[in-house]
C-alpha cells in the first residue's frame, strides 16, 4: 500500500526535517519532496525551492509535477513528524476505500513536554473557515487533487492550500478519521481567549484578502454567493417607548456589572434611551449591585424561565415592551469607550439604512490597559462583499445593535455562543449590515471572560456549532437563489 504514496513537507530546521524524513521512509514511503526557502542537499529526497511556502499558487503547481503516486501525504508543520503505528497506510486505505478526496486524523500535541489526545471535528458544507483545524498530516487523492491544482488560475501567496481544499471539496469528502494517529508539537500555548483574534490582527490583512478572495469564488461556484442587493428599511414600524435600548444580559458578574451599568448611564443623547438589564438568576452580588441605581431608565428584569442562555436573555429584553426601536448590545464585562457611543450607533442606522450594526472594539486588561491586538474593527467587512465573506471568519464583531422589529421576527438562538453569529449572517442574508469602525467600547480580557481558557473538547464544540451554523446559513442562501 504505501509504494503508491509520495509525500509533501517544508524544511524547517534541518535536524527535525531528517527526523520526519526517516520516520516517513520507516512507514515504508520513499518518495518525499522537500519544500525549502533556499536550495540544500538532503540525501535521498527532492527538494524544490520555494520562498513563498505551501501557501503559493506556482509551488503546487510545480510540486504536482513531482509526485507520482496515487495518494500524497502533506505534512504542514516543520517540527520532527513522530507518527502513529501504521499511520500512513491507514489514511490511505481509508482514503481508497471511502472514495475520499482528502482525509485527516486526530492527533496527539506535545505541549509543554507533555502528549495529549486533541481530536479535531467533522468537516461539513459549512466548514468554510481558513483556519478550520485539519492537524498538520493529511493525505490527498492525487488525482482529485491534480484536476483542483489545473483550475486554480489566482496567483496566491497565501491562499493555495486553502483554495485547494474548497475546490476538493466540491469533488469528493473530506473525511475525519478519528483515530489518535501522529503527534505533532505545538508551539502556540497561549491560552484559547488569547488566540481569538489572530484572524483580524491588522498584520494579517494581506493574508484575509487572499482568503476572502478563495471564498467568495468557491460561494460562486456551489450556488451560495450573494450579490450586493439589499431589502430597504423604512424605520416605521411599531410603536417605541424609548428610541434605543441597550441590553445587557448577565448572570454573576458582581465584579463588572456596576462599570457596565455607569458606561451606559452617562450617555447623551437628544432621544430617549433606557437599559435593559436581563438578569439570568444571578447567586452573587449582581441583582443586589443592579438594585443599588436609582435611575427610571433601568429595567430590571429577572426571567421567569431558569433554562435561558446569553441568546434566551436577548429574547426576553427585545421582547419587553420597554424595547426601544433599537436593541444595542453591552456585555457585562464590558465598557462603552465614551458618552456619545448609543448616539454613533443610532445615527449609524439611518445613515447606513440597516439592520444591524457592527462597532469596533479596544482589547484592555482588567485595568483597562490597551493589551494586543488592541483595535478590532473587523476591516475585512465591505459593504458590497461583507455578507458573503461573513461565511468565512468566525465572528462579525461588536458591539452589535439590531432595528427591533427584525430581531422580535427572526430571535436570537437560545444558545451561549455563536447566537450572535447566527443572527449576523441571518439578517445579512436580506439586509445590509452597518459598520462603524472606530472603537465603541473597551473589551475586557480577564479569567472571567467566558472563553478565556477552553479545552479541546469545548472548543471542538464551538467551532462545531459555528460550522453548523454556516451549513445551515448555506443552505438558506441557496434555496434563496433558486427561487429568484
Amino acid at each position: 500500500m504505501t509504494k503508491n504514496i509520495s509525500c509533501i513537507l517544508p524544511l524547517g530546521n534541518i535536524d527535525e526535517a531528517l527526523a520526519s524524513i526517516k520516520a516517513i521512509k520507516d512507514a515504508g514511503v520513499n518518495d518525499i519532496v522537500i519544500v525549502a526557502t533556499e536550495k540544500v542537499e538532503i540525501e535521498g529526497v527532492n527538494v524544490l525551492v520555494a520562498p513563498q511556502g505551501l501557501g503559493a499558487t506556482d509551488v503546487w503547481k510545480e510540486l504536482i509535477k513531482h509526485i507520482k503516486g496515487d495518494f500524497v501525504a502533506v505534512y504542514t508543520k516543520t517540527m520532527a513528524l513522530d507518527l502513529g503505528q501504521n499511520a500512513i497506510e491507514r489514511m490511505v486505505r481509508i482514503c481508497s476505500d471511502a472514495g475520499a478526496g482528502m482525509v485527516y486524523a486526530d492527533y496527539y500535541e506535545q505541549k509543554n513536554n507533555k502528549r495529549m489526545a486533541h481530536p479535531v471535528i467533522e468537516y461539513q458544507e459549512g466548514s468554510l473557515r481558513d483556519d478550520f483545524n485539519f492537524g498538520s498530516f493529511l493525505v490527498f487523492k492525487v488525482d482529485t487533487l491534480r484536476v483542483a491544482i489545473a483550475e486554480m488560475h489566482a496567483d496566491y501567496e497565501y491562499a493555495a492550500l486553502y483554495d485547494i481544499r474548497l475546490r476538493m471539496s466540491r469533488k469528493a469528502d473530506l473525511v475525519h478519521i478519528p483515530e489518535l494517529l501522529y503527534t505533532e508539537v505545538e508551539l502556540d500555548t497561549r491560552k484559547s481567549g488569547e488566540k481569538l483574534f489572530d484572524y483580524v490582527d491588522p498584520r494579517n490583512r494581506d493574508r484575509q484578502i487572499e482568503m476572502e478572495k478563495a471564498c467568495t469564488a468557491h460561494l460562486k461556484a456551489i450556488g451560495a454567493y450573494l450579490t450586493p442587493r439589499f431589502e430597504q428599511i423604512q424605520f416605521e414600524a411599531g410603536d417605541f417607548p424609548v428610541e434605543a435600548s441597550v441590553i445587557i444580559p448577565v448572570r454573576n458578574r458582581a465584579k463588572t456589572i456596576g462599570d457596565a451599568i455607569e458606561s451606559v448611564l452617562k450617555q447623551q443623547t437628544d432621544f430617549l434611551f433606557n437599559l435593559i438589564i436581563v438578569d439570568n438568576h444571578s447567586d452573587d452580588q449582581t441583582t443586589e449591585i443592579i438594585q443599588s441605581f436609582k435611575d427610571d431608565r433601568i429595567i430590571h428584569i429577572i426571567p421567569q424561565r431558569t433554562d435561558l442562555g446569553i441568546g434566551g436573555c436577548w429574547n426576553e429584553g427585545v421582547a419587553s415592551d420597554h424595547c426601544g426601536k433599537f436593541a444595542i448590545q453591552l456585555d457585562s464585562d464590558d465598557l462603552y469607550i465614551d458618552e456619545h457611543v448609543v448616539t454613533r450607533i443610532v445615527n449609524a442606522f439611518y445613515e447606513q439604512n440597516c439592520a444591524m450594526v457592527v462597532g469596533s472594539y479596544q482589547m484592555v486588561n482588567f485595568k483597562l490597559e490597551e493589551i494586543p491586538p488592541g483595535l478590532i474593527d473587523h476591516r475585512e467587512w465591505t459593504p458590497e462583499n461583507g455578507r458573503n465573506n461573513a461565511l468565512r471568519i468566525n465572528g462579525l464583531g461588536a458591539p452589535r445593535a439590531f432595528y427591533t422589529p427584525i430581531l422580535r421576527d427572526i430571535k436570537v438562538p437560545n444558545t451561549s455562543y455563536g447566537e450572535d453569529y447566527a443572527l449576523g449572517l441571518n439578517i445579512s442574508r436580506h439586509y445590509q449590515i452597518g459598520r462603524i469602525y472606530d472603537a465603541l467600547y473597551l473589551c475586557r480580557r480577564w479569567e472571567g471572560n467566558s472563553d478565556a481558557s477552553l479545552d479541546v473538547a469545548k472548543m471542538n464544540a464551538h467551532n462545531f456549532y459555528k460550522d453548523k451554523i454556516r451549513t445551515l446559513e448555506l443552505r438558506a442562501r441557496k434555496m434563496m437563489l433558486k427561487k429568484e
